[in-house]
C-alpha cells in the first residue's frame, strides 16, 4: 500500500498479519527473510523456519496456506518415520547408512543418553527410530515441489548431521531420504 510520507513523496507501508507460529509476519517485502518460531510437537521442541524469496509473493493466502499445512504436520512426520523404518531394512539406504554409522562411534556412555538402552545387543531399529527425533522443519512457500523440509537427528549434543526429507506443498513426501551435516 502506498502513502504520502511527511515529505511529500510516496512510501510503501507494510502489510502485516498475525501468524499463530511466526508471530507477526510482513507480507510482500521485497527481500529475502526468515521467520524463525519455536515450537512444540508431541511434547518434543521443534524449531520452525519460513522462509521467503525476494521474488516470491507472500500474502496472506500464502500464508493461511503455510499456517494450514502446518496443522496437518503430525501425519507428514508419521509419514516419513514409516519410510525411514522401511528403508533400515534395505541395504545402503540413507537411514540404515545413518543407524551404522553413529552406532560405530558410539561410546558406551553415549548407549543410554542416546538410546536410552544400557547394552549394545538392545539397540534395534525400533530403538534407534524412538530415539530419532524430528528437531528442525524448514517451510519454502516459493518452492511447491520442496515446500517442507523435516530434518530429523540423534540430537545436537551426539551429532549434527541429520537425516532429511522433504515434501511439496500438498504434503506429498519425496521418496528420498538423504542423510546430511
Amino acid at each position: 500500500m502506498l502513502e504520502w510520507s511527511a515529505l511529500g513523496v510516496y512510501v510503501e507501508t507494510m502489510n502485516k498479519v498475525a501468524s499463530q507460529h511466526f508471530g507477526e509476519i510482513e507480507l510482500n517485502h521485497g527481500r529475502d527473510h526468515l521467520f524463525a518460531a519455536k515450537h512444540e510437537l508431541r511434547g518434543h521442541p521443534l524449531e520452525l523456519d519460513l522462509n521467503i524469496n525476494a521474488h516470491d509473493h507472500f500474502d496472506e493466502a500464502a500464508l493461511r496456506k503455510v499456517e494450514f499445512r502446518l496443522r496437518f504436520l503430525p501425519e507428514l512426520v508419521d509419514e516419513v518415520r514409516e519410510m525411514i523404518a522401511a528403508e533400515l531394512e534395505q541395504e545402503g539406504t540413507s537411514p540404515q547408512e545413518y543407524l551404522h554409522f553413529h552406532c560405530n562411534a558410539l561410546k558406551d556412555e553415549q548407549l543410554h543418553k542416546v538410546f536410552g538402552v544400557e547394552d549394545r545387543s538392545q539397540l534395534t531399529n525400533e530403538v534407534f527410530l524412538k530415539a530419532l527425533k524430528l528437531g528442525h522443519v524448514a517451510i519454502f512457500p516459493g518452492q511447491p515441489e520442496r515446500y517442507f523440509v523435516l530434518d530429523f537427528t540423534l540430537g545436537e549434543h551426539f551429532t549434527d548431521e541429520v537425516l532429511v526429507a522433504s515434501a511439496d506443498q500438498d504434503g506429498v513426501v519425496d521418496d528420498e531420504i538423504v542423510w546430511e551435516s
